[in-house]
């Protein structure tokens, strides 16, 4: 009669080691799903923030040809800026990758600066209603692309601390996931501007 007791024994252990260790596997395996989903959704949160650095970058470009028009009857001599913005915004054209685009809109952003301090000899030109509303939509719209580009670098940063901590990094290895590239300001347009009365 010991014996069988002695089996059942046996056999609740077995059951209890065989139950802990497929709660384990579960728990386990719940880890990693909950991990590559956090990747997963904080990289679309990149793209969908992307898109909407993309939107009011757009904006930007659509209302560029206007304001140089405007300007160009003022200041016809001054050929050499609209060539910049002309490549600048065939370079924009041109861009496929986030950090190409990223590029292409800081060398647009250059240029534009450049129209802007020539706008600044040409008082007549300032008095232009029409560049006026331009000027307007243009400052509106560059405040919006700064909130955006703010929301974006934002979102980068969750999303690579999320792939640079603990145990994160290990997941992030093994799904094969990179950095994701911040808008970052060029070294020429972090000089301070001269301003002269």
């Amino acid at each position: 009669m010991i014996e069988p007791i002695k089996e059942v024994r046996v056999m609740k252990k077995g059951l209890i080691i065989g139950g802990v260790i497929v709660v384990i596997v579960l728990i386990c395996i719940g880890n990693v799903v909950s991990h590559y989903n956090r990747f997963v959704s904080q990289w679309e949160g990149i793209n969908s923030q992307w898109a909407q650095v993309e939107n009011q970058l757009k904006r930007r470009t659509d209302l560029i040809p206007n304001l140089v028009n405007t300007a160009k009857g003022y200041m016809k001599h001054e050929k050499e800026v609209f060539e910049h913005i002309a490549d600048a915004r065939a370079k924009l054209a041109g861009a496929t990758t986030i950090p190409d685009k990223i590029k292409a809109h800081q060398g647009m952003g250059a240029a534009l600066g450049r129209l802007l301090m020539i706008v600044e000899r040409y008082p007549v030109l300032k008095a232009n209603e029409s560049f006026n509303r331009l000027m307007d939509e243009l400052a509106g719209t560059e405040n919006r692309i700064a909130v955006e580009r703010m929301r974006y670098n934002e979102m980068v940063k969750q999303y690579n601390m999320s792939i640079k901590r603990f145990p994160g990094n290990i997941y992030a290895g093994i799904f094969n996931r990179e950095e994701a590239t911040y808008f970052e300001v060029p070294e020429a347009e972090k000089a301070v501007p001269k301003v002269e009365f």
